[in-house]
């Protein structure tokens, strides 16, 4: 009997809900579930309506960049610098204060902050072949460091009090507008990328961007509309913070590069690109936001919750490859 005869060839392929059982998202969403109850027990005020409102404050903003991002990734680039375009971003909204602008042209300004780093990024990028990574380094310490240079160590705070509404305010009992806001980002990002041709060429870029261009695929074009996006969210996640916050920094957001792409990775998007789903960032986020405020309500420091947040993102990427390397020599 030949090999081809001898391999176990299935009858039928496992039907959609074998298959959301036993996908990362189902994982994810068993973790969610054990992490909410881990910080019931943890804390008597956790199930607190006000708390759990508060807890969503852990990933709104990151989780919103984390949808550009994870798009970003699926096409196989990466935008290390979306922490500094929020400093940048904020930085402008605060200068533009001394000029007694008011809150829509606030948020025009770190839109447009926003677009423009995405822009610039993705001219580095898609227009002139340059590795992402690179690039994106080198524009997170040209961004923060503008924001360095036009703040030094001082903060603008004179916001007008309308602008707290972005950052503080509610629509309907504890539902904050920042969540709201996330959720909506969630469902458009859902449908770009998973229900849209753009989605499903973001898909075969990250597979492979050679026979993309083959495909009559715009590749150049889609990477930089990528850019774009991420540029954009981040300028949404400046407006949100800085409201929230009622002040500007240069040091704002420091680190959230970190934070964002463990959200991404964790999500089950491949570092590699070509993979992945939205409904594993959202629960990715969930996760990581609950993680953090269970760490809060316990006083647990900062250093010990970037400790944790670096190793598991090392773990998420880790631990699958040493699974297939112990399935093989099996």
């Amino acid at each position: 009997m030949s090999q081809l005869q001898r391999a176990a060839i299935p009858d039928r392929l496992n039907s959609p809900l074998a298959r959301g059982l036993k996908s990362w998202e189902a994982m994810l969403l068993v973790v969610a579930i054990g992490v909410f109850i881990l910080n019931s027990f943890a804390s008597p005020y956790f199930l607190n309506a006000w708390n759990l409102s508060d807890a969503t404050f852990n990933f709104t903003e990151k989780a919103m960049i984390a949808f550009a991002m994870a798009m970003l990734i699926v096409a196989g680039d990466i935008d290390l610098s979306v922490a500094s375009i929020i400093a940048l971003a904020s930085t402008a909204m605060g200068v533009a204060t001394t000029f007694g602008l008011g809150t829509p042209e606030l948020v025009a300004i770190g839109l447009l902050v926003g677009l423009a780093c995405g822009a610039f990024n993705g001219a580095l990028v898609a227009g002139m072949g340059l590795p992402s990574i690179v690039v994106t380094i080198g524009t997170m310490s040209l961004f923060r460091g503008i924001s360095y240079i036009v703040l030094g160590d001082q903060a603008f705070n004179q916001y007008p009090p309308g602008f707290a509404y972005f950052g503080q305010g509610y629509v309907w009992w504890v539902i904050s507008f920042e969540f709201a806001l996330f959720a909506v980002a969630a469902v458009a990002f859902w449908v770009l990328l998973q229900r849209t041709n753009f989605g499903r060429a973001v898909y075969v870029i990250g597979n492979n961007p050679t026979a993309a261009q083959f495909s009559g695929i715009r590749v150049a074009r889609v990477r930089f509309i990528l850019f774009l996006l991420t540029g954009l969210m981040s300028g949404v996640a400046a407006i949100c913070l800085t409201s929230r916050l009622g002040a500007t920094r240069p040091s704002i957001a420091y680190g959230w590069e970190l934070e964002v792409v463990t959200m991404v990775v964790l999500g089950g998007v491949s570092i590699l690109g070509g993979s992945g789903t939205m409904l594993g960032v959202v629960l990715a986020a969930f996760v990581l936001g609950m993680v953090t405020f269970g760490f809060g309500l316990l006083n647990v420091p900062g250093i010990v919750m970037s400790i944790f947040v670096g190793l598991l993102l090392i773990g998420v990427i880790a631990v699958p490859r040493m699974i297939r390397m112990i399935a093989k020599r099996g």
